[in-house]
């Protein structure tokens, strides 16, 4: 099977990101672009196919070898192209091995201008060029031994060779009197390298290694050792002085405008310029050539002859921007890592697709592509999730009954309330929209594990066959993870597709189904070619039970129930498995064509969805002592919330139940709101006061 350079690529990078240890940037990655049967895994079978087994080796006999396969890569492709820079001149090799040689003798600048007075123009390019590049050497290694610092027996021995060097003296000094007649330039470059040194010290930054102390103290005394020599050798040859100023001058331009430390004399003659003696063989320029080979090769420093102690990164100039980034937190949660993802294949999206809306040339209708867990901004609502027309009702009231527990019962954040919590801030209610949905999803896993479908934005394959394609489920990647923990984790980190994003009713509908896998939601139901949703996008029984309780069975009465079919058979009706967190309440129980169970009836906590005139609501209630007290005379609160009824206000019940509703009963039942009938399933001749709200018919 040939190799794909895509994936290939796309391995390299994975494997450079793991080595760092980057690894929510690998889960981002997964995400954007899922790993396939062709991604590469295998670190050994990467590089065989990268054919870099020399590479590899020759990196691992390093001092300091480099940890990534991206690195290596690098590192070789930018060796070859310095090599290839390295250009020797044919025609003219003295004049080349003289530019060469100017980058361990920055004192033979004076000496080759002398020399060639026909190439002037030329040889004081490459004179300030291989003289910036010396300088950049000297920056970059500063714990090489400083050679301008030298012992008593070479300082007299040198003091006899001080005429010799009269001519370079003179051009040196005239070059200072040249850069002195233009003070205005030379201060405003002075204070604005002084400003930028005090505001990066102020940060406690510096740009480049920071002197020592040994340094400092070598370089004054160096300077206080040349003080006298320069005095004598003012007066030098008057005819070069003004050719080697304007030199030496360039050279000072050159090294201020790239940013290093400026030139001046008392450096040069007291660093490596005094080494320097001109070449007087052919095989000493062809040496001279092959040390600068040697030079360009080391531009760049190892990081292991480096001292790390000394060196401060200063990437910030401006102090606003520092103060801001400072105050930008960047504590993440501990157990935030990569999770393995996989895309949506043909095969799992024809299952789905079957058994959510009946054929794999079915698609969802618009209802349920734009429907997401967005909340209500009204004030006394902003608990709801506003639902924006019908079909996907059963979803939406099931999160919304979770959402309420999380609120109510769970939320313990300052300590409110009461009401007080029915008024949650814009993080509080995400947050709790991301618990509940965990809930809903572990419960559907067998509390084993969780399946969460997100939308990566790309096709991740391409239909063929019996099936119609409409961008849904074509973009969905799965992450599996079998800790509650990690679950909660990969929701608050996409909760933002459920909430707000267009697909967000889909992806939760989706993730619950993949929780409890496609084989066990389907043998959950009475009859295994029902579907999840019904006929005009409504959602089905099965969908409702699947959220509230972890199965999608399709009845709601207590525990299986075995009915005779006669000749022997037995057909088998599945029922709700012990009690639920949330109830049901449903209308079809006032007309006697089901009955709900105590375990829905009577759940954990007093919240309810609501099913009437096949649309699906909520009604919920503060206190849980409600589901506990039996006394003959009870009277209680419950609020009521549809999200597709374009709520505006709070709608307030007060319910009475017992002896203190003799008085309240109503002969004309006709008028009777149904969502009385469905409180008096739960209890009996209840009476329902309003509270001024005009009771919903």
């Amino acid at each position: 099977m040939a190799v794909s350079v895509e994936e290939t690529s796309a391995s390299v990078v994975r494997e450079y990101l793991s080595r760092k240890g980057l690894k929510r940037t690998i889960a981002c990655m997964d995400e954007e672009l899922p790993r396939t049967k062709s991604s590469i895994n295998n670190r050994s079978h990467l590089r065989q196919i990268l054919n870099m087994e020399c590479l590899y080796k020759n990196n691992k006999t390093q001092l300091s070898p480099l940890k990534t396969l991206l690195e290596i890569i690098v590192k070789h492709h930018v060796e070859g192209l310095k090599n290839d820079q390295i250009t020797v001149s044919k025609s003219n090799p003295l004049q080349s091995a003289q530019a060469t040689n100017l980058i361990h003798n920055p004192n033979a600048v004076t000496a080759t201008v002398m020399s060639d007075t026909k190439t002037e123009d030329q040889t004081a390019f490459v004179i300030s060029k291989h003289t910036k590049l010396s300088s950049d050497i000297g920056q970059i290694y500063p714990s090489q031994p400083n050679t301008s610092v030298l012992p008593e027996t070479d300082r007299l021995s040198n003091d006899s060779e001080d005429h010799k060097r009269q001519p370079l003296m003179a051009s040196l000094q005239d070059s200072d009197s040249f850069i002195r007649r233009e003070p205005e330039k030379k201060t405003s470059t002075t204070e604005k390298t002084q400003r930028s040194r005090i505001n990066r010290n102020r940060r406690g930054m510096i740009a480049g290694p920071i002197a020592s102390p040994l340094q400092e103290s070598n370089k004054k005394r160096q300077n206080q050792m040349l003080e006298g020599p320069q005095k004598l050798l003012i007066r030098g040859e008057k005819n070069k002085q003004s050719r080697d100023g304007l030199l030496v001058t360039d050279v000072h331009q050159k090294s201020s405008e790239s940013g290093l430390t400026e030139i001046n004399s008392a450096d040069c003659l007291g660093g490596q310029w005094e080494s320097w003696s001109a070449p007087n063989s052919f095989e000493k320029v062809q040496q001279d050539i092959r040390t600068t080979t040697k030079v360009k090769s080391l531009t760049r420093p190892n990081m292991a002859d480096l001292d790390v102690a000394e060196m401060v990164l200063d990437d910030i100039d401006d102090d606003e921007d520092l103060r801001e980034l400072s105050n930008v937190s960047f504590q993440r949660t501990v157990a935030e890592r990569s999770f393995a993802g996989g895309p949506m294949d043909q095969h799992t999206a024809v299952e789905l697709k079957v058994i959510l809306i009946g054929s794999s040339m079915n698609c969802f209708n618009i209802e349920w592509r734009n429907q997401s867990f967005t909340f209500s901004e009204t004030h006394d609502l902003r608990y709801g999730i506003v639902q924006k027309k019908g079909g996907p009702c059963g979803v939406l009231a099931s999160i919304q009954a979770f959402v309420l527990k999380k609120l109510l019962f769970e939320n313990v954040e300052s300590g409110n309330t009461g009401l007080q919590r029915l008024r949650p801030s814009n993080t509080t209610r995400k947050k709790c929209l991301a618990l509940a949905a965990t809930e809903i999803l572990w419960r559907a896993g067998e509390e084993k594990q969780a399946t969460i479908a997100i939308n990566s934005g790309r096709n991740h394959f391409t239909p063929t066959g019996h099936y119609k394609s409409e961008g849904v489920l074509e973009k969905i990647t799965c992450f599996t993870v079998d800790n509650v923990k990690d679950l909660q984790l990969l929701l608050e980190r996409h909760i933002d597709q459920f909430e707000t994003g267009v697909l967000g009713c889909i992806l939760l509908t989706i993730s619950a189904v993949l929780s409890r896998s496609i084989e066990k939601v389907r043998d959950d139901m009475d009859v295994d070619t029902n579907t999840l949703i019904g006929a005009h996008g409504y959602c089905t029984q099965e969908l409702v039970n699947l959220l509230l309780c972890g199965r999608a069975v399709s009845n709601v009465f207590d525990n299986d129930i075995e009915l005779d079919s006669g000749n022997g058979n037995m057909t088998l009706l599945k029922g709700v498995k012990g009690h639920c967190d949330v109830g049901l309440m449903s209308l079809f129980e006032h007309y006697n064509i089901c009955k709900v169970g105590s375990y829905l009836k009577t759940p954990r906590y007093p919240i309810w969805v609501v099913c009437s005139e096949s649309h699906f609501s909520v009604l919920f209630g503060l206190q849980r002592e409600l589901l506990t007290n039996q006394g003959q005379s009870l009277e209680f609160e419950l609020y009521y919330y549809d999200g597709l009824a374009n709520q505006q206000e709070e709608i307030r019940l007060t319910v009475s139940v017992g002896e203190s509703t003799l008085n309240y009963h109503d002969g004309d039942t006709d008028l009777i709101p149904p969502l009385e009938h469905c409180i008096r399933t739960r209890w009996k001749d209840a009476f329902v006061n309003w509270n001024d709200t005009e009771p919903i018919l």
